[in-house]
């Protein structure tokens, strides 16, 4: 658990540290349950599950499996009426976690719950979702549209999504792959992706009530655009860099914890990363300072909460990092170097030297 604090994130609606407890307690629910062929519990980037120790064919793939939903982001979708493209944040939350472990995508369902169906509003919904799954190379098995009057009101509806994919030993990427001196190369982000929603609503709509229909000073999308930017799949990125004859020692989908909390779900706990702040402040899109600023959240909070610009880390070894980036590049990909795997010793699982308790200055115009 980070020791970074969530005040912001807290007083909009969000406790993360309550949520970091719930998985500390679901753990010993959830070994109770293993059965041959379990591998790996709650905490990672997916469940695996081996066929082989189930008693399946000795060269079987191991199955790696994920579940994630879109948040509060929904309600940008409900306040401007743009659904076509919130399906997609659904895959790649999904999607994007698995490939953490290696995992290709295999297939994909959807749970689509709503009080009163309006077919037209889920038929966008699931356009995007197959718009995601195809570029993620995965096929739309099914799902579930549950409608329930009562449970949510006209207009509304919530959104989840289920992955499973297969690993083998060629691709399967496991915490003892990294070492200390690894390079942690960051990818960039489409923008918020799908994580601070309840945060970024609050200083921007509720308190500072910013009109969803204008751009922010500077900006060239409406601000309710900018918001459902969605997340970026970064199936292709991994396959770029396997395509250059390189194979990841690390890599973390950095979602809700920021990068406080998420890379270090991807090494030993004998090892920490160390990110450089300012190479992390030139991946920086201008809508978090523009969060920071006027909600008053300091920078610190903001790497907890926010991906702050960095959809991906992929640690590799020194001697690979050009070509690594230079694959992703080419592939559409920025990236550039953030950080370092060193050893841990006493210190944190996560260390920004030079990150600050002061709010960002708000953009240029």
């Amino acid at each position: 658990m980070s020791t970074t604090r969530s005040d912001h994130y807290k007083a909009a609606g969000v406790d993360i540290d309550a949520a970091d407890a719930l998985i500390d307690r679901i753990k010993p629910l959830a070994a109770a349950t293993r059965i041959p062929g379990a591998t790996s519990g709650p905490g990672g980037f997916g469940g695996i599950f081996d066929l082989a120790a189930a008693g399946f064919a000795a060269d079987s793939p191991r199955l790696v499996s994920g579940t994630d939903g879109v948040g509060t982001k929904l309600k940008l979708a409900f306040a401007t009426g743009k659904h076509d493209t919130i399906g997609i944040d659904c895959v790649a939350m999904c999607v994007n976690d698995i490939l953490a472990i290696g995992a290709k995508p295999l297939f994909f369902l959807d749970y689509f719950a709503t009080g009163r169906l309006a077919v037209g509003t889920a038929e966008a919904v699931l356009t995007g979702i197959a718009a995601g799954c195809r570029e993620s190379g995965a096929w739309l098995l099914g799902g579930e549209t549950a409608e329930m009057p009562g449970m949510y009101p006209d207009g509304e509806y919530d959104l989840a999504g289920f992955v499973v994919g297969a690993v083998t030993d060629d691709t399967e990427i496991l915490p003892e792959h990294a070492s200390a001196g690894d390079v942690v190369i960051g990818v960039a982000s489409s923008g918020l992706h799908s994580n601070g929603f309840s945060l970024a609503r609050r200083v921007l709509v509720d308190v500072d009530g910013a009109d969803l229909n204008a751009a922010l000073p500077g900006d060239d999308l409406p601000l309710g655009e900018r918001l459902l930017v969605p997340t970026r799949l970064y199936v292709k990125a991994l396959d770029a860099i396997r395509a250059a004859g390189m194979r990841p020692n690390a890599v973390a989908h950095i979602t809700g914890g920021g990068l406080w909390e998420n890379p270090q779900r991807s090494i030993p706990t004998s090892l920490a990363v160390e990110l450089d702040v300012e190479a992390l402040r030139a991946m920086r899109p201008d809508i978090f300072a523009t969060l920071s600023s006027r909600g008053g959240v300091p920078e610190r909070e903001m790497y907890r909460v926010f991906n702050m610009g960095v959809g991906l880390t992929v640690a590799v070894t020194p001697d690979a990092v050009d070509a690594t980036v230079a694959a992703l590049e080419a592939a559409g990909y920025a990236s550039r170097p953030i950080g370092t795997l060193v050893d841990r010793g006493d210190g944190a699982a996560v260390r920004i030297d030079g990150v600050t308790d002061e709010p960002l200055a708000a953009p240029a115009a």
